[in-house]
């Protein structure tokens, strides 16, 4: 029986109320527990970006000194110091300067756990490039302090931070002086973490630690930190200290622009779109300002200027754009279904005190509402997203930290993981809450790129804000085994915060999108059941997570039939290129201790490995490098093939109730990208490379899609479209023998009407009716491919069924696989060449940085021509002497 089970060390239960006991051990914030930390809001986002702080210019207006740069890092008693770079953190910092090897080398996660477990200090000293007289207000800004820390300048005290995801900023007005010495004062994250468990005597805040694979730190869920940097069951344990973001001194007098952000609604009544803007302000000094704002959007021709009054201290003005009715605003949409339009927008600030502050911002428009109402033949509710009036299948994935350390994570690293995600054809990533509120950048490229996600308010392609990440689960599951008499307190707490503090505070400060307390839900029903659903597993209502590593994968009746699938998957190893850079020869074995030691997930190499036997057979190399390097491979075929299984039964049954399940809506594999060099869920390894499933995720999300499966004998074909009109279409259905290039069958079916944006059956036929049809096949001897051809060009990709395992297929020859390379402008060309059906053919140039325009595949002609798109410049030498050529028929 298949166990709609958590995959990984979920979010636990959230935490106690605030007790102090004394510095080192009060608990910051407000609140703590898991509920905090493991389950900082997920965000859905769909893949496209926009504004966030106000980068003012202003004509004698206020003045920014940057201090990053080189600080001097030492560590508690001194035996250590060094320059360290900030923005940054201990570990690059020493690994920058010779003092310690790659931290993912081996088994450095563990050797190095000592920096960790010491309290660091960064200090410097500066000299203002102004006269500090001269101004009225002098800030000491930290956009992020990684996390516990006491920040002193020039031996004076201002404060402590313990909230890694925080912005601090401290009045330095009456301290700063000509030359300034700064100091940060960290204390260890897993020494505070243990010391505030510690003294939370009340009960107990489950998990305490994380299970013995993870080889991880205990207590995360007490510390408003990345919790994944106490480890996960895909990433390593790196509990850094450092600062991790920009920090800076801000100087102004009379006033000054500290938080800008726009969000866009729809009037209906008004049939109009508007524009909310709210602008957040320090005015100095114990008087009202007074002045004008002026907001232009010149290709909209809206232009609206507004009298405002700020008052002394902090505080929000909000204003009310309506855009021009005579002009066409151009929505923004998600990946696939449009354009993203943005319009350059200028907002003017000029008050009384004589200087102007310009804001120049880009403006989106587009609703997003989220669907819960009743479904025709079911019991439940819909739950799907409608994105412009227009409902929205979300296909996509889910997104962890791109590396363990902030600092290494570039624009150019996120644009690469992000394009990958849009090039698959995604629309849509889950932001899962165990990370970090990702940066400016991350949702300015999803803006850009039209992928739909789950946070800040600005960006269009934020569509849905979530409480936490699998809490509701864990206490309806109760998968602490906290006693039944001891249930209301977790229950109270979870509801206290996530409802009565998160869900209060972000529908306060944001309108404009849907809020889910938990993922996942039941919804609306949860809300019903007291936020906490009896099953929040239930198909009829919410989001579900699945995971199931014993049964056949192929199986597609394994799968829930829900409406929205936000979390699913399986593992595999990356490839060997990538795991050669962090080991060693004698770590080249499946069952080395290396190969044990990267994998987090309790009996994850042998589930990958019993996944694999049912369908392949498994190598039997007496040479061990070849024998790992096929073992690699084939568990990237396995997790390719079981996750196209899985997305493709969500995607057909979309349009359809079966039994009362049914409409899903969305499907979100765990995961999109890699933390380090270490088998996972990932579809793409550290560094971006695409894994097999990356390749097989870009046909199977493709937006127009044939897909097949067998249901007691009977072979059905659906025709799945995200397109918004409907197409005629000719059904081409090819069977092969193993044995023979030659087509042994082919059958056009022409006229097929693929609906638009459903999925419906367009073939229908008995698998021994076939097999009559198309003589000298048997289940073992023949392989059914299949794809859509409509006019003008239109054409899905070619789809593939198997009647059989790989591991029993009759017929199967040698390949003979050759390639010849050509350069053409900025790509390369792969003309392929066989003598024999090749399945799941691998193309791998190494360490090459780029990615094939197909991989994977299932080769059934003689010759095929792949593009590759380099990342970095390469040359057809290079490429000739890195490719490594691969089919199923290479593995002995």
């Amino acid at each position: 029986m298949a166990v709609r089970r958590p995959r990984r060390g979920a979010a636990a239960p959230p935490g106690p109320s605030a007790r102090s006991c004394r510095w080192q051990c009060r608990l910051f914030g407000g609140r703590a527990g898991a509920a905090m930390g493991r389950a900082a809001p997920l965000l859905l986002l769909l893949v496209a970006a926009v504004a966030g702080r106000a980068g003012a210019s202003a004509a004698g207006g206020p003045e920014v000194h940057s201090l990053r740069g080189s600080w001097r890092l030492g560590n508690g008693n001194g035996s250590v110091v060094l320059r360290g770079e900030v923005p940054g953190c201990v570990h690059t910092a020493l690994h920058r300067r010779g003092l310690i090897q790659d931290p993912y080398y081996r088994f450095n996660d563990v050797m190095y756990r000592w920096i960790s477990l010491d309290n660091w200090t960064y200090s410097r000293t500066f000299k203002p490039p102004f006269d500090v007289r001269k101004w009225q207000k002098v800030n000491l800004v930290f956009e992020g302090v990684d996390t516990v820390a006491q920040i002193l300048i020039n031996n004076i005290t201002l404060g402590r931070t313990d909230n890694m995801f925080n912005r601090y900023s401290f009045d330095i007005t009456s301290v700063i002086k000509e030359v300034n010495f700064v100091e940060v004062r960290f204390l260890s994250a897993v020494s505070y973490a243990a010391e505030q468990s510690r003294c939370h005597k009340a009960y107990s805040i489950p998990p305490a630690c994380p299970p013995p694979v993870q080889k991880g730190e205990c207590h995360a869920n007490f510390i408003r930190k990345e919790q994944c940097s106490f480890s996960w069951d895909w990433g390593p344990s790196f509990p850094t200290q450092g600062i991790w973001k920009d920090v800076r001194i801000e100087t102004y007098n009379h006033y000054n622009l500290i938080y800008f952000s726009l969000t866009s609604f729809f009037v209906k009544s008004a049939w109009q779109w508007s524009l909310e803007i709210e602008s957040i302000f320090d005015v100095v000094g114990s008087k009202p300002i007074e002045g004008l704002v002026t907001v232009n959007i010149p290709k909209l021709q809206t232009q609206q200027t507004f009298s405002v009054k700020l008052q002394p201290g902090e505080g929000s003005i909000v204003l009310l754009v309506n855009i021009n009715k005579s002009s066409t605003v151009e929505a923004w949409w998600p990946n696939g279904h449009g354009k993203q339009t943005g319009y350059n927008m200028t907002t003017t600030f000029i008050m009384e005190s004589g200087y102007q502050i310009e804001k120049f911002s880009k403006a989106y428009f587009r609703t997003v509402e989220l669907v819960q109402e009743p479904v025709p033949g079911s019991p439940g509710l819909s739950f799907y997203f409608r994105i412009n009036g227009r409902p929205i299948f979300i296909k996509g994935s889910n997104w962890i930290p791109a590396d363990s350390f902030q600092d290494r994570v570039t624009y150019d690293i996120l644009w690469l993981l992000l394009k990958s995600a849009a090039d698959a054809n995604m629309n849509a990533l889950r932001v899962w809450g165990g990370g970090v509120y990702e940066q400016d950048e991350f949702y300015d490229i999803c803006d850009e790129l039209g992928i739909m996600v789950r946070r800040l308010k600005s960006h269009p392609s934020i569509i849905l804000w979530s409480g936490n990440n699998e809490n509701e689960a864990a206490i309806a599951s109760n998968w602490f085994s906290i006693p039944y008499a001891d249930r209301e307190v977790y229950i109270k707490d979870y509801v206290t915060l996530y409802v009565k503090n998160i869900r209060e505070i972000v529908l306060t400060e944001d309108k404009s999108r849907p809020f889910i307390a938990s993922s996942p839900t039941n919804g609306l029903e949860s809300v019903k059941e007291g936020w906490l659903s009896q099953n929040p597993y239930d198909t009829h209502y919410g989001d579900t997570h699945f995971y199931d590593y014993s049964n056949d994968c192929w199986n597609w009746t394994v799968y829930p039939k829900t409406r929205f699938a936000s979390e699913y998957g399986f593992q595999s190893w990356p490839s060997f290129s990538t795991i050669e850079k962090v080991s060693s020869t004698e770590d080249w074995s499946y069952t080395s201790n290396f190969s044990l030691h990267r994998q987090h997930h309790e009996n994850g190499n042998d589930q990958m490995l019993q996944q694999i036997g049912h369908h392949f057979k498994l190598p039997q190399s007496t040479d061990p490098v070849k024998k790992f390097k096929d073992t690699i491979y084939l568990t990237q075929v396995m997790q390719a093939q079981c996750i196209k299984t899985e997305t493709e039964f969500y995607r057909f049954s979309q349009s359809e109730i079966i039994k009362g399940e049914g409409h899903t809506m969305g499907a979100l594999y765990w995961q999109l990208n890699d933390i380090w060099q270490a088998p996972s869920w990932a579809s793409l390894e550290y560094g971006g490379k695409w894994k097999l499933l990356h390749y097989f995720a870009q046909n199977f999300f493709a937006p127009l899609l044939p897909v097949a499966y067998e249901d007691k004998g009977v072979l059905y074909i659906y025709g799945v479209s995200d397109l918004h009109v409907d197409h005629k279409m000719t059904l081409r259905v090819v069977v092969h023998a193993w044995s023979s290039l030659e087509p042994v069958c082919t059958l056009a079916k022409d006229s097929v009407t693929v609906k638009a944006q459903s999925a419906v059956p367009i073939y229908k036929e008995s698998i021994n009716d076939l097999l009559e049809r198309c003589r000298n096949c048997t289940r073992k001897s023949c392989v059914i491919t299949f794809c859509l051809v409509g006019e003008g060009g239109l054409q899905s990709p070619t789809n593939h069924h198997f009647l059989s395992s790989l591991k029993d297929a009759v017929g199967l020859e040698n390949t003979h696989l050759s390639a010849s390379v050509s350069q053409q402008d900025d790509i390369y060309v792969f003309v392929l060449q066989t003598t024999a059906i090749a399945p799941f053919v691998s193309l791998d140039v190494g360490s090459i940085k780029g990615r094939f325009s197909d991989n994977g595949f299932l080769m059934t002609e003689k010759k095929k021509v792949v593009v590759f798109y380099p990342w970095e410049p390469t040359s057809v030498e290079e490429l000739e002497e890195s490719l490594t050529l691969t089919s199923l028929v290479d593995i002995v």
